[in-house]
């Protein structure tokens, strides 16, 4: 499949407004940028509005964990398989691409691509999907994974982020593609906290929320460019599939054609727009690409199994135990000693004290908080005569 570029007419006349000061005024003005306490977090010339949201999410203690996280395939020692830690500076780097090229907020498109995912799960989407299902068990409330990813930035760790880079996070879920993006506007932290609420009591509003900026857009759909192609490569690396187990297509097939094709095609028909578009062609191509790796790769029995045998019933029983000493306040769980000793410190401004959470809440906060790795290793300190157990596959393994 051929590398698509601009069209010339696109590529002259974004030219001829950079040269003629004639660029389109669609960005979002960091100076607009809203906080729950507008005393902190001034801008300066050093650092915008959204440089400093970048910045607080990169230095959040949960942001090193992207490192051990799944993206989609768990099991594997194999550093050529991606990571959450790649994924969210892959989004990063598209958004920026695309936003930079429509004259957008590129700090606040960084600062929402960094953190869309710091409150997802262990173990990907399957162990999000399991969380789901205790946390709703025992509450009646809901788990998802971009609604927890506010969590974090705004109630676990208050660091006064803008509203425009929580908005963005919250509204980013990539599972959802759209032939055209268009924000809707965001008034105040008022009902933006309506709409979160909203989430946890019916996951149905999840799909609902639409990012209130183009930058929320760019990042919404550049979640989808960067993981089409990626996942694909991942199963190659993993022999689970080849290449030419794709059809081509306009978009292409392989990582490299997808993020280029999509990003020409993007840019070609947003430019000067309110709105974030593709044409019908790359749309449709974009969603058979989609459905074809959930055949392929998301839903097969090499991906699921494993997840389903052990994960899922080391998650319950973890989840179980925390609970029974967090309520019986047995102090030296690693409930106490590795979450709450770790997230309940003075320097963070809170209404009330972490400690005073409800009991579900803690255990979801630290169980959504775990690497792969620590989770396993909770697993065996918890229950070191448990039956369950994770078999890693090696760089040698055949």
């Amino acid at each position: 499949m051929p590398y698509e570029k601009l069209p010339a007419e696109i590529e002259n006349k974004i030219i001829y407004d950079r040269r003629h000061g004639m660029v389109p005024r669609v960005a979002f003005p960091s100076v607009l940028a809203l906080r729950r306490d507008a005393s902190h977090d001034q801008p300066t010339i050093l650092r915008s509005a959204f440089v400093r949201d970048a910045e607080k999410i990169l230095h959040c203690p949960y942001y090193n964990r992207y490192a051990d996280k799944t993206q989609v395939f768990s099991f594997y020692k194999n550093d050529d398989i991606t990571r959450r830690a790649l994924h969210v500076q892959l989004v990063s780097r598209i958004a920026r691409t695309i936003g930079q090229s429509l004259c957008l907020n590129s700090d606040l498109i960084e600062a929402i691509a960094l953190g869309h995912d710091i409150g997802h799960t262990p173990f990907g989407h399957k162990g999000e999907a399991y969380l789901d299902e205790l946390y709703f068990s025992h509450t009646g409330r809901r788990f998802s994974h971009n609604i927890h990813s506010v969590r974090v930035l705004d109630k676990i760790f208050p660091l006064n982020l803008t509203l425009q880079t929580l908005n963005g996070i919250a509204a980013h879920d990539g599972e959802m593609e759209l032939e055209a993006y268009t924000p809707k506007p965001l008034a105040s932290f008022d009902e933006f906290d309506k709409l979160i609420e909203g989430c946890y009591t019916d996951k149905a509003n999840v799909k609902k929320l639409i990012p209130a900026t183009l930058e929320g857009c760019v990042v919404r759909i550049s979640d989808i460019i960067a993981y089409l192609g990626k996942d694909r490569q991942d199963a190659e690396r993993a022999n689970l599939r080849e290449t030419e187990d794709f059809d081509d297509s306009i978009i292409g097939k392989i990582n490299s054609e997808i993020i280029n094709n999509m990003t020409v095609n993007i840019v070609a028909h947003s430019y000067g727009k309110r709105y974030i578009k593709m044409d019908k062609l790359h749309f449709a191509a974009l969603q058979k690409a989609k459905r074809d790796n959930y055949a392929q790769i998301y839903t097969t029995k090499e991906v699921e199994a494993l997840l389903f045998e052990t994960v899922r019933p080391m998650m319950k029983a973890i989840y179980e135990r925390l609970l029974d000493d967090l309520i019986s306040k047995n102090l030296s769980s690693p409930i106490f000693t590795h979450h709450i000793a770790v997230v309940d410190k003075p320097y963070y401004k809170r209404a009330l004290p972490y400690c005073d959470t409800e009991p579900n809440q803690i255990v979801v906060d630290y169980i959504a908080s775990m690497t792969d790795d620590y989770f396993v290793d909770l697993y065996s300190h918890l229950f070191p005569n448990g039956n369950l157990s994770i078999k890693y596959k090696g760089y040698f393994d055949k």
